[in-house]
């Protein structure tokens, strides 16, 4: 089990909810990947009008776990009011704080985000900061906090070779969303998410750089 602020998941992989094809591709999709965390833009609900409220009544309907992300924040002013008015929307303290540093390579700005992320934590909200992608320092200098890997992953075996380094779940949009059969994607990357980890607590073996034979040299038969 996945266990995200004193919430229990018995998935590993969380979607977001953009660039699909129709709504009834988005919603299958959600349903093959058993994901039980969505991600969803209040910028995207609030510029929607009608259609965003329509958005909103699908991703209720489905029952999953609703994510807010401040997509789109370069100051940390903004992150927070962002962040509020998901609050009062989507009725959860849950927010993806995002503050982006870079506007091309939508890099964090790390120093905004600690700012905001310390602003947030006091209001009672449980913060998923998105921050930089130092991977094998960051899993091993914080072992016990869960972490997600968002971003940057373009297939199953991608999400596999993450997840076998010991993170704890996986963050997906276009991967899936922008896939020619977005739904068998969805799955297909479900199976990568479970197969990477379970790889990792069944204790892999290090990688060699010359072979070991599986079977015994001595006594075996030789030819003259």
């Amino acid at each position: 089990m996945l266990t995200l602020y004193n919430t229990e998941l018995s998935s590993r992989l969380l979607l977001g909810t953009a660039q699909y094809p129709s709504p009834a591709i988005l919603m299958d999709a959600i349903k093959a990947s058993g994901t039980e965390i969505v991600t969803v833009s209040l910028r995207r609900e609030m510029a929607g009008g009608k259609s965003g409220d329509k958005f909103w009544s699908l991703i209720r309907s489905l029952g999953t776990h609703v994510l807010p992300n401040t997509a789109g924040c370069h100051t940390v002013k903004e992150a927070v009011l962002t962040a509020q008015m998901a609050r009062d929307v989507f009725a959860t303290d849950w927010i993806k704080l995002e503050v982006i540093g870079n506007h091309d390579t939508l890099q964090p700005d790390v120093f905004a985000l600690v700012d905001a992320a310390r602003i947030l934590s006091a209001e009672g909200f449980k913060v998923f900061p998105y921050t930089t992608d130092a991977l094998r320092s960051l899993r091993g200098n914080f072992p016990d906090v869960p972490m997600i890997i968002d971003a940057g992953l373009g297939r199953p075996s991608h999400a596999a070779t993450v997840m076998e380094l010991g993170f704890d779940a996986i963050l997906l949009n276009t991967a899936v969303a922008k896939a020619g059969d977005p739904v068998a994607m969805a799955e297909a990357f479900a199976k990568a998410v479970d197969a990477g980890h379970a790889a990792f607590h069944a204790g892999m073996l290090e990688p060699r750089d010359v072979a070991v034979p599986s079977t015994p040299v001595i006594g075996r038969a030789v030819f003259t």
